[in-house]
């Protein structure tokens, strides 16, 4: 009995130590590839213009003019035209991601200036 304790104990370490040996430097590669795959995946969602969030920062703005903004709303509307301003100068130095962030800005600008400009229009004259 005692032979085949130590026969057995012998060759569960064994076992464990080849697999050890197998299996870490291989779940090392294959965490390694996650990882790369991952930031590949982040650094091609930063690489793309934000075309669309421009797109709605420039017709929110048209609106809000169209509404009489200019005179009626006029700080929000400057600040809407800052912030697309600011987004088009950062689309041109490729940091999409500030770009993105101020053509939204620019856009919550506009329609504040649109609500802004509608509220007046709503209000009672004497």
């Amino acid at each position: 009995m005692n032979w085949y304790f130590w026969t057995v104990l012998d060759t569960k370490i064994i076992t464990k130590t080849v697999a050890i040996q197998y299996f870490v430097p291989r779940l090392k590669n294959c965490l390694q590839i996650c990882l790369l795959v991952a930031v590949c995946g982040l650094a091609a969602c930063e690489t793309a213009p934000p075309v669309q969030e421009m797109s709605d920062a420039r017709q929110a703005i048209a609106v809000a003019k169209e509404a009489g903004a200019e005179d009626l709303a006029a700080f929000h509307l400057k600040a809407a035209e800052n912030y697309l301003a600011s987004a088009e100068q950062k689309l041109g130095e490729r940091a999409y991601n500030q770009a993105r962030r101020d053509a939204k800005q620019a856009k919550m600008k506009a329609l504040d200036a649109l609500k802004a400009s509608a509220a007046h229009d709503e209000s009672p004259k004497d």
